[in-house]
């Protein structure tokens, strides 16, 4: 059958024809190349948030607590809505999750150039894009990926996933500061505003993408009720939430910071592409590590290397080749987090609500990340420096190396002899 099916195969798909094999379904190649591309934009443009940071508090007279206020309510929106995106999508697909969140994305992204105000500005950069996050990143995209992929491919499909977001961060920094120098941030985020609507057309990809029929009677409550009562769900929502508060001061406050530190916004736009691409081999690693090894140990190296990696940020000398191999090596442990939590969530509570369950560890990502870009900024504000968050960076990452070793990985056994025989 194989070979009659390869008479029959384009010749402009041949090249591809291994890696279909590979994952073993037809459709997996465009889901995962619109997953990676949607990805690619709705990260990739959030992280010229830290960009934009001092542009707009000096051309608006707000402090960096303003700002990254804003940001702050926009990590936290994000994540608590993100497992009622996913039950939607769970429920009805998620093709329209995705274009209506896209045009929000756009919209907030128009609303910040216009906001007059911290207030204004907190609603568009904050609530509006927060919203719409929700809909365009990892709880609906890497759902649909888990559905679509067998079990023994799925974390190597996550990280394949996930590292189309970490190109993202590398492409889209220096595309976000070219047309904030070319342009001024004012256009730039019109400019933007256009780059996310092209995640509408990519929607097709994942639409109607349901995978396996799944004969659980389980519901979206008992899901979540089953969930909370697991020790392994709690460890990994805190895990999580380490991984958010890093992310979201880093991203947001390292642009400052590198200029606190006497060195150029050049160094600090470098610094975060560096991230972005070492992101790119991180999140892959990850997910090819987590088909072959323990994925709770994954994330409790991963954890612990953070702390080791930011504290010699802080002991090395200051200069852009620190900052560079800083970037790098941060980059190898930023969103490589992503497809091992990811994976374990399926592969211990299942598939059918898993872009739910996704959603509702990720909230833990994003309370950190709530309090990682606001607690980073107010840190500065009082004391003039960045010193005790990078400090406070260090202990969370190895309290998150800690929560994450005791997590049990064997896939719940659930007793429905009733339900099935009814």
């Amino acid at each position: 059958m194989r070979g009659t099916h390869a008479q029959d195969e384009p010749n402009s798909l041949v090249a591809l024809r291994p890696f279909r094999q590979h994952f073993g379904m037809k459709n997996t190649r465009a889901v995962l190349v619109c997953a990676a591309l949607i990805l690619m934009v709705a990260m990739g443009v959030r992280q010229t948030m830290g960009l934009l940071l001092p542009p707009m508090t000096l051309a608006n007279g707000w402090s960096r607590g303003d700002f990254a206020l804003a940001i702050a309510f926009q990590n936290l929106l994000w994540g608590a809505s993100v497992p009622f995106a996913g039950a939607i999508a769970d429920r009805f697909g998620a093709g329209r999750v995705l274009v209506v969140s896209a045009l929000l994305y756009a919209i907030g992204l128009m609303a910040m150039a216009v906001s007059a105000t911290p207030l204004l500005f907190g609603l568009s950069a904050g609530v509006t894009i927060g919203m719409a996050l929700s809909g365009t990143t990892f709880g609906v995209v890497l759902g649909v990926v888990s559905k679509v992929v067998s079990p023994e491919k799925r974390s190597v499909a996550l990280g394949i996933a996930s590292a189309g977001g970490s190109f993202g961060q590398f492409a889209m920094v220096p595309y976000g500061q070219a047309l904030i120098t070319g342009m001024g941030w004012f256009s730039a985020l019109f400019v933007l505003a256009a780059t996310v609507s092209l995640i509408v057309p990519l929607a097709a990809g994942l639409a109607g993408r349901h995978g396996a029929v799944h004969h659980s009677n389980q519901s979206a409550g008992e899901a979540f009720g089953e969930a909370v009562s697991q020790k392994s769900f709690h460890y990994l929502f805190w895990g999580y939430f380490v991984c958010g508060a890093h992310t979201a001061f880093i991203a947001l406050h390292l642009p400052s910071y590198v200029q606190d530190s006497g060195l150029s916004p050049m160094v600090g736009m470098t610094a975060l592409a560096l991230i972005g691409f070492g992101n790119i081999f991180g999140s892959y690693g990850a997910g090819w590590l987590g088909g072959r090894t323990s994925k709770k140990w994954i994330l409790t190296w991963i954890y612990g290397l953070r702390s080791l990696t930011i504290l010699f940020l802080l002991l090395a000398p200051k200069t852009p080749v620190t900052l560079y191999v800083f970037a790098f090596f941060m980059g190898l442990l930023w969103l490589s987090t992503v497809p091992v939590t990811n994976a374990l969530v399926a592969q211990i509570f299942g598939v059918k609500h898993v872009s739910m369950l996704m959603g509702l560890v990720f909230f833990g990502h994003q309370i950190g990340g709530f309090l990682g870009a606001w607690v980073g900024g107010l840190i500065f504000t009082r004391q003039g420096s960045y010193d005790l968050a990078w400090w406070i960076s260090i202990g969370l990452g190895v309290f998150a190396a800690l929560v994450c070793a005791p997590i049990n990985e064997r896939p719940l056994v659930r007793a429905e002899p009733a339900l099935a025989a009814r």
